[in-house]
């Protein structure tokens, strides 16, 4: 082997997490698994847990399981979330509905607690479009004020623009930390603290950090959080989210989904709403227990292989691809940071009529995603991705663009 095949190779060879590639179920016709920043890959326990659950606890035990141990998931499984990923002490982290819900629930619960002295709330034009959607509706309902910060969709948020936006009217910021486009990283900390000068709250959607990059949000002081567990995290398709709640705006902060299972004590049923001390007010329906199952056979393996192990993989897997986009695809527009401090799990590059392209890359068993304008997104997900998995990606991408530039 001659040049980029026998870097990866090599890199391969002396790969640490090399072991946990063939703990993950094989897909049968795909040559390169390269959008784990979307839906990460079925680890092969997964399935085996699955089973034993629904035939042991399920049909073991029946209503008794509740009584048992489901009751506690969302804390329990929350915690575990925090110890293995989000840098965080334990009672501040819950597991529970889905990103979209949990944002609502925490943002409301943020404007409401600075209303009426604060109606602001600063958000980022080019974030995820749950996040905006989400903060136009509680704008709508609480007469607040958006204040919109347009960023750069090949980079992201920095503390400048923070800086420059929030003040007395601020109650809430609400950023990502890695940007779902380019996978800019956010310094979070530095941002955290400019608003908390500004007296207002800040809240992190770490959906396309927990698991890639580390975190450190008590050491931060980030007041809360959410994220999705499909991702990094291995959880499977619609697994739940989990949010964060800084331990002291427990008592201060009122979330606006009133639902039995976040109440003092569910089973009293009686009259009025009393939340649950703690995180557990968060908690608003049934617990999502069955598919909870998913997400700690991939806790397990993020546990084993230590969040710094992780992104140190990622931070090669991504140069890796670099090099190979810098050599090979010279026409193509990288639209991701350089800068590896400011580089995420994945990596955007973008050219004109790259729509088409994806197709033509999935029917050859290489799947990354899209995004509009014109990009690519490739995701390298550091426990289940191989060097020369995206190198043999990208070289079917290269021979695409070759073939098409010659027809």
């Amino acid at each position: 082997m001659t040049g980029f095949d026998a870097v990866a190779a090599r890199l391969d060879a002396e790969d640490p997490l090399a072991r946990f590639r063939d703990r993950f179920l094989p897909s049968p016709g795909v040559v390169a698994y390269l959008d784990g920043n979307s839906l990460g890959r079925p680890p092969i326990v997964t399935a085996e847990r699955l089973d034993r659950f629904v035939r042991e606890q399920w049909a073991g035990r029946l209503i008794r399981g509740w009584g048992e141990s489901w009751m506690g998931w969302p804390e329990e499984v929350g915690d575990r979330v925090a110890a293995a990923a989000l840098g965080a002490a334990p009672g501040q982290t819950v597991v529970a509905d889905s990103t979209t819900v949990l944002l609502y629930k925490l943002a409301r619960a943020a404007v409401d607690h600075q209303y009426p002295a604060r109606r602001e709330i600063v958000l980022c034009s080019d974030d995820f479009p749950t996040d905006r959607y989400v903060v136009e509706g509680i704008a709508a309902e609480r007469g607040a004020r958006l204040v919109w910060v347009e960023t750069d969709p090949a980079a992201g948020i920095t503390p400048a623009q923070v800086a420059a936006v929030v003040g007395p009217e601020t109650a809430l910021v609400l950023l990502s930390h890695v940007a779902y486009r380019s996978g800019w990283v956010a310094d979070a900390e530095a941002i955290t603290a400019l608003v908390h000068d500004a007296g207002a709250l800040v809240l992190w959607d770490l959906s396309h950090s927990v698991g890639s990059v580390e975190l450190e949000l008590d050491a931060w002081g980030v007041d809360l959080a959410v994220g999705c567990t499909y991702k990094y995290l291995n959880g499977g398709p619609g697994s739940p989210a989990f949010a964060y709640v800084r331990r002291g705006l427990h008592d201060r902060l009122r979330q606006p989904i009133q639902g039995w299972m976040g109440r003092r004590d569910p089973f009293e049923m009686g009259p009025g709403y009393t939340p649950a001390a703690g995180v557990r007010g968060i908690v608003s329906g049934t617990p999502p227990i069955l598919a909870t199952v998913p997400l700690l056979a991939g806790l397990d393996m993020l546990s084993e292989a230590g969040i710094g192990a992780v992104r140190t993989k990622s931070r090669a897997l991504t140069a890796f691809a670099l090099d190979l986009v810098d050599a090979w695809l010279p026409d193509v527009e990288v639209v991701s940071p350089r800068d590896p401090d400011r580089r995420g799990g994945h990596l955007t590059i973008r050219r004109a009529g790259f729509r088409e392209v994806l197709d033509a890359l999935w029917d050859a068993g290489v799947l990354p995603d899209y995004r509009e304008p014109d990009g690519i997104r490739i995701g390298l997900a550091p426990l289940s991705t191989g060097f020369t998995e995206v190198h043999d990606g990208l070289s079917v991408l290269r021979e695409l663009l070759v073939s098409r530039m010659a027809g």
